[in-house]
């Protein structure tokens, strides 16, 4: 088991060096996934909170968790005047024997320009500083392999060089939002429809490993697409969304659907309480997951549980899953800067 664990730590390790953190609730990961995506939402101010437990049940654990915040400024409440949107966010991705690390902060903003009718645009950029490290010394080696065990007190003949370094990365992206309620006070007939287009690490920061030094980090380029629409005559909503990331040699690509039921009215005038519903889906990672899904929305909280079923050849090594959580709230209508609002 513990060469299976060192084996998983290894190749992760390498996959990290040119692949950034991914989550499967893309849609509880906007400035992960746009930029642009900082302050477009129903509402004035929002946190999420996401945590991820990769290949639950293994020897070691791989774990990420981010924290994101974000709100708008200058936004009235018709939200018919151009504003901006302000967003901070940490996330901290640990994981195998040697505790490879990567830890990151970013501040990104973003310019919105409602056209009427219910077309909003947007743009905006992102500032992150991250760090790498690991500690090697945690690492068992086949040259302390005694016969019946591994004896770390055997000398590996292994360098323990330090594998710490720290770069500065800059990310960009378009958004573009269609939003039917906008239109309409009529129930039971929204429609909205999210596209985007983002770029990161475009300034493709060096990787200074013990010894490798001079590679650099990929850039990542993220195409993404959700719709979200109502059945007429019932409280069913759909909501399906596409996910296409390519970084160097890797793409993912991640589509979720997902069936909404609505237990109870938001307020369509005012606009301070939100419709309230639980919905049941599924997410699938192309050629590697499938991840049935719950979301819960009531009264500006979102809580959403996932869990990865791999069907890649990984499997093979490993059956188990990947657990993850979300949860966010938005506030609706006591903002912070409410007075600067009308």
């Amino acid at each position: 088991m513990r060469l299976l664990s060192l084996s998983i730590s290894v190749l992760l390790a390498a996959g990290l060096s040119a692949q950034d953190i991914h989550f499967t609730q893309t849609a509880q990961t906007p400035l992960l996934i746009n930029p642009a995506a900082a302050g477009v939402y129903d509402g004035w101010e929002r946190v999420i909170i996401n945590h991820r437990n990769q290949w639950l049940g293994a020897g070691t654990q791989f774990m990420t968790t981010n924290i994101a915040a974000d709100a708008n400024f200058g936004k009235s409440r018709m939200n018919d005047k151009a504003h901006l949107g302000l967003g901070v966010s940490f996330y901290n991705d640990i994981g195998g024997d040697s505790k490879f690390g990567m830890q990151k902060g970013s501040l990104t903003l973003s310019g919105i320009l409602p056209a009427g009718n219910g077309h909003i645009f947007s743009a905006g950029i992102q500032g992150g500083f991250a760090s790498r490290n690991a500690d090697l010394s945690r690492l068992n080696w086949a040259s302390q392999w005694n016969g019946t065990g591994f004896d770390q007190t055997i000398i590996s003949g292994e360098a323990n060089n330090s594998t710490s370094f720290r770069y500065i990365d800059a990310g960009a992206g378009l958004f573009y939002t269609y939003d039917a309620g906008q239109n309409s006070f009529q129930r039971n007939n929204d429609f909205k429809l999210q596209v985007g287009f983002s770029g990161y690490n475009l300034n493709r920061p060096y990787l200074k490993y013990a010894t490798v030094d001079g590679d650099r980090l990929y850039r990542k380029w993220i195409g993404h697409a959700n719709i979200i629409g109502d059945i007429a005559g019932s409280r069913i909503a759909y909501d399906a969304s596409l996910v296409q990331v390519i970084q160097g040699p890797h793409k993912e690509t991640i589509i979720g659907a997902m069936l909404r039921y609505r237990f109870s009215d938001g307020t369509k005038i005012t606009g301070n309480y939100q419709d309230a519903f639980v919905g049941f889906g599924a997410y699938y990672r192309h050629k590697d997951a499938i991840a049935p899904s719950v979301m819960v929305d009531f009264k500006g909280f979102k809580f959403g549980v996932s869990y990865d079923i791999t069907i890649s050849a990984l499997r093979k090594a490993y059956s188990g899953g990947s657990l993850e959580f979300s949860l966010s709230y938005t506030n609706l209508s006591h903002a912070l800067f409410k007075g600067r609002r009308r």
